[in-house]
């Protein structure tokens, strides 16, 4: 099934904990997330979704603000347990983290958030309990049905990097999706 429309089918069935989730998640940007705390509550390997969360839509890599954010990830978790997730792996992205960030993994080869394919595949690979992982994203829909149907720990994203100016049309596009999915999150909580 495509994953649009299973994100859509899940997200209807998963409405009122999406609300709870939406509800009880605070303003975050990604450099906000306080990721010592992360550690100190389990958390052993660290995720992140690239468009919104380290990036506007389409960037080819990360923000100077979200490249320290990676820096300090690599310093409280250490090289191997920190992983990017993302629907749009292209092939400057995936260079990028072979160049800059050799101890970063980047997860490929599996079906798109909202599936729960590259949690579960994080959890396989790096022998981790579901709830030992955290994901990092700016989507209700896809990384957070990930998460609920993996069994791991969501940080919402609510301040997602945008880039209006570079890519009105997908920037407005993807602010329209986020407005979507918290007012339906919201309608049912």
């Amino acid at each position: 099934m495509n994953h649009v429309l299973y994100g859509l089918i899940a997200g209807h069935r998963q409405r009122r904990v999406l609300g709870r989730l939406l509800s009880e998640a605070p303003e975050l940007a990604t450099v906000d997330v306080d990721l010592t705390a992360l550690k100190t509550e389990g958390v052993r390997a660290l995720v992140f979704d690239f468009d919104g969360v380290l990036a506007p839509h389409d960037a080819a890599k990360p923000l100077a603000e979200t490249e320290l954010v990676l820096d300090q990830a690599l310093q409280v978790f250490g090289a191997g347990h920190i992983y990017i997730l993302s629907n749009k792996p292209s092939i400057e992205r995936l260079q990028y983290f072979n160049l800059r960030y050799p101890d970063i993994v980047f997860v490929g080869g599996v079906r798109k958030k909202p599936y729960p394919d590259g949690l579960e595949k994080i959890a396989l690979q790096g022998d981790y309990d579901a709830g030992q992982i955290a994901l990092l994203d700016d989507r209700l829909m896809t990384g957070g049905l990930a998460c609920l149907h993996a069994g791991s720990k969501f940080i919402y994203i609510s301040k997602p990097l945008v880039d209006f100016s570079r890519n009105p049309i997908k920037e407005s596009f993807f602010a329209f999706l986020r407005f979507f999915e918290s007012f339906l999150a919201r309608l049912a909580a």
